[in-house]
Parts: structure tokens; C-alpha cells; sequence
């Protein structure tokens, strides 16, 4: 599990693919480096409703996982949020991501549509 505080930047709109799986992406800027860095995350299935209510400029704090896999012989990394504190309110339920968070039917099916 890791942990990153930043500013939203950017929130996107949900993707869902022919599969049947859905994601949604957000931008984090850091702000505790001397070079603040533009972070994009994801979540993925029912996690994407944790950006319910989250707005461009809002302080969080994201809890995610770093998943990595390769694709045609290239490898891709994603940010995988499962947790998403704003202020002092929590957008996530528990401190465990769910044991199906990690279905790696749902990725490959992601595949077939997206190569990342």
C-alpha cells in the first residue's frame, strides 16, 4: 500500500468498455517536492463512485496500489486507487483494498479494448 497527499487537478469521465469494465482517472499534483508532479491514478469497477463529489483543487490523500503487466511485449504500470480521503472525510471505506479488486479476468478483458 502506498500513500500520496496532493491537489486535483483533474478529474475524468468514467470508461466503460465492451467488456463491461469500467475505470475512471484522476490527476494528483504533489506539492511537497521542490518539482511538484502531476500523478494520474484510476480506479476501477464500483471504486470509481469514490469520485463522487471530488473537485479539481480539492486536498486528498489517495491510498493505492501499483499494478504493473505486459501487453504485446510492452509494459504497462497503473495507479490503482482503492482509497480517497479529502479533507478530514473519508471517500473510502475500509484500509484493505476488497479481495476482487484485483480480478485478473476484468484486466484482461480491459486488454482486448485498451492496450494500457
Amino acid at each position: 500500500m502506498y500513500e500520496l497527499t496532493g491537489k486535483v487537478k483533474l478529474v475524468m469521465e468514467e470508461q466503460t468498455f465492451g467488456s463491461g469494465f469500467n475505470k475512471r482517472e484522476f490527476v494528483v499534483t504533489t506539492a511537497e517536492e521542490k518539482y511538484p508532479q502531476d500523478i494520474k491514478f484510476e480506479t476501477v469497477k464500483d471504486k470509481t463512485s469514490l469520485l463522487d463529489g471530488v473537485s479539481e483543487g480539492d486536498e486528498v490523500t489517495v491510498s493505492f496500489d501499483v499494478r504493473g503487466r505486459e501487453w504485446k511485449g510492452n509494459y504497462y504500470v497503473n495507479l490503482n486507487a482503492w482509497k480517497i480521503v479529502a479533507g478530514s472525510g473519508s471517500k473510502g471505506g475500509s484500509d484493505e483494498p476488497p479481495l476482487d479488486y484485483y480480478d485478473n479476468n476484468a484486466e484482461s478483458e480491459e486488454e482486448e479494448d485498451v492496450p494500457f
